[in-house]
């Protein structure tokens, strides 16, 4: 831990030098909630968001506030092991179209439904999910767009590694849109409420809360099948390019949930937005930026973080001011200098570059409390919308 804000109703902990105003008054505003349990951690990779800043672990014991897990429910990574040390530039080309060809990204989605037993198990119960269920068999094995991405990345251990960082597309987000305008209109019932709405929650015991519990593991789960789906399709990519490729040492990790944990001797609901759990010795994945290298570390279970860690490096500027600020010829030469097959093509493309976001190696120092590195990541190739 960096620093401690002591300024409101519960602590605020750290790790990080400086927060921008936005993400600090959002942190203020969770430790001034009536349900928040004993600190706020800030992990070091924080930036402002809807309601809860992104990088932030916050637990309570009785409640569950929807956007404090966000609008991509399940949103997390996985990594594979191939057994391969060195993938020649044409063959690290040709794996790249196929995969283009297979996995969808942005808006797009399959043009067929996808075998039904991708998907997660439902029940009669989940109002949102059967909703969405039929659309979701197109959308499940795709990409999505903004910080989502596929990435082959060589190891400090020798080997390339595979990357993918996805959510729950449309079924997450519309479950948790559903349930953010529920949980408004319940505390707008409530005599003197002070709660903000973008921290509106619901109570254990409450129909809400029963429900939102219910469809927001579903679509954590429906982020995770469709994870392992992609895998499969750039397996088979690998598999048709090179000879005798294997695979091993699958990590997935969710980094927007809310789940039943012991802390303090206390079982609460940790709400972990934009962070990553880090128990000791469990295995996670700290992204960079499409340039700069990943992490594959495990947690040292630091308490004061509720065992948790950052999910990546964090933005340094919006999407919108990088695209205005950062100069593109720049950042394709500095990906160019470093041999990576990058994503960046156009102007509108620069909101994901390196630039536009945090040290990764600062965020990293920032945070040896929190986990131990394993593997430092190279990117090899990056597809992203």
């Amino acid at each position: 831990m960096i620093q401690k804000i002591e300024t409101e109703r519960i602590p605020i902990k750290l790790w990080l030098n400086k927060l921008e105003p936005g993400a600090l008054q959002q942190a203020k505003d969770l430790a001034n909630l009536s349900i928040a349990f004993r600190h706020i951690a800030i992990m070091p990779d924080a930036h402002q968001g809807y309601g809860m800043p992104i990088g932030g672990v916050m637990a309570t014991k009785d409640a569950i506030i929807p956007n404090a897990v966000g609008v991509d429910i399940g949103c997390g990574m996985c990594s594979l092991r191939t057994n391969y040390k060195h993938i020649e530039q044409h063959d690290l080309k040709e794996i790249m179209r196929i995969i283009r060809s297979t996995i969808p990204v942005g808006f797009k989605h399959h043009k067929e439904k996808q075998n039904e037993s991708w998907m997660p198990e439902r029940t009669e119960d989940l109002l949102i999910v059967n909703q969405e269920y039929d659309s979701a068999l197109n959308q499940i094995g795709t990409l999505g767009g903004g910080n989502h991405f596929i990435e082959i990345q060589k190891g400090t251990d020798g080997y390339v590694w595979i990357m993918v960082h996805s959510g729950s597309r449309n079924i997450g987000f519309t479950v948790a849109n559903h349930y953010h305008k529920q949980a408004v209109a319940e505390q707008a019932k409530l005599k003197n409420n002070k709660t903000p709405k973008d921290l509106s929650y619901f109570l254990r015991g409450t129909e809400g809360y029963e429900s939102y519990f219910k469809e927001m593991n579903y679509c954590i789960e429906f982020a995770l099948h469709s994870r392992k789906l992609m895998m499969e399709r750039v397996k088979e990519a690998f598999a048709d390019v090179l000879p005798n490729v294997e695979f091993s040492n699958f990590i997935n990790k969710p980094h927007n949930f809310a789940a039943w944990e012991n802390h303090f001797d206390t079982n609460l609901i940790v709400h972990r937005k934009g962070a990553t759990r880090a128990e000791k010795g469990e295995w996670g994945m700290i992204p960079g930026s499409q340039g700069t290298s990943s992490f594959l570390v495990k947690g040292k279970g630091n308490p004061l973080s509720f065992n948790s860690c950052s999910h990546g490096a964090g933005r340094t500027m919006s999407r919108n001011e990088a695209r205005r600020s950062l100069n593109l010829k720049a950042e394709t030469d500095r990906m160019n200098k470093l041999g990576v097959l990058h994503a960046l093509r156009h102007k509108k493309d620069l909101d994901e570059a390196p630039s536009s976001y945090k040290d990764i190696q600062e965020v990293m120092a920032q945070q040896e409390d929190l986990v131990d590195i394993q593997v430092e990541l190279t990117p090899m190739a990056v597809i992203k919308a």
